[in-house]
């Protein structure tokens, strides 16, 4: 047998020691310490290059919107209904203790008008005017109706209504005599001013010749003539 000189043995074992001629064996000692790198941590380095978005624009909080009602159901808040010449047309005139033309009791509106079993009508004027008579702050109404018994004579009447709610009550009245038409009726400073057509004395009942202006206060159950002033009339 050929016998292998000890020198290439020992250059054998020194190159599998070592890994000689080889890259992927490379052994690293346990003990050998590994230095961290000298340049800044990853995620900086990604903080710099890519800084975090944010958004172009915010949406601006919703505002709240009370409703639009909120006045009409606050409590205590009081509505004030209307009170309107139209609703004089189902009125009633007179009561037990305010006597219309002698009636024991108030006398019913239909349409603008009563017919009693005598034969007797009442008819209401178109004149009217509307507004606060008692200072409650509801406007009330003042009208004229007209009785008609059947003969030559119709009776004219000046006529108050409060106001209740939007309903007419009958409050007050004052006769103004036979055809002696009203003209116009004006409600404004809790007085009525009241245009209508009467006679100078010695004239004959169909012979019209003053418009007057009286100015009316409302006393309790009755329309107080404050004062009037007199124009000449001619038809």
């Amino acid at each position: 047998m050929r016998r292998i000189p000890s020198s290439l043995t020992t250059l054998t074992l020194v190159c599998l020691l070592t890994a000689c001629g080889g890259d992927g064996g490379a052994t690293v000692d346990a003990a050998t310490t590994v230095t961290p790198p000298s340049g800044p941590p990853t995620a900086s380095v990604l903080s710099a290059v890519a800084p975090e978005s944010t958004p172009s624009s915010v949406a601006p909080p919703v505002p709240k919107v009370a409703p639009s009602n909120a006045a009409a159901t606050s409590p205590g808040v009081v509505v004030k209904v209307p009170l309107t010449c139209a609703h004089l047309a189902g009125a009633k005139v007179g009561n037990s203790k305010v006597k219309y033309q002698g009636y024991p009791d108030y006398l019913p509106l239909t349409a603008g008008q009563w017919s009693g079993e005598d034969g007797a009508t009442v008819t209401l004027q178109k004149e009217c005017g509307i507004g606060d008579l008692d200072g409650d702050g509801a406007e009330d109404a003042v009208g004229a109706v007209a009785l008609n018994a059947g003969g030559s004579g119709t009776f004219y009447t000046l006529a108050a209504w409060r106001n209740s709610g939007g309903t007419p009550v009958f409050r007050a009245l004052s006769d103004l005599g036979d055809r002696t038409p009203v003209v116009s009726i004006r409600v404004a400073g809790r007085k009525a001013t009241v245009v209508w057509l009467t006679r100078s004395p010695g004239r004959g009942m169909a012979e019209l010749d003053i418009k007057r202006t009286s100015v009316y206060k409302l006393s309790g159950n009755t329309l107080t003539e404050l004062s009037h002033t007199d124009a000449p009339y001619n038809p």
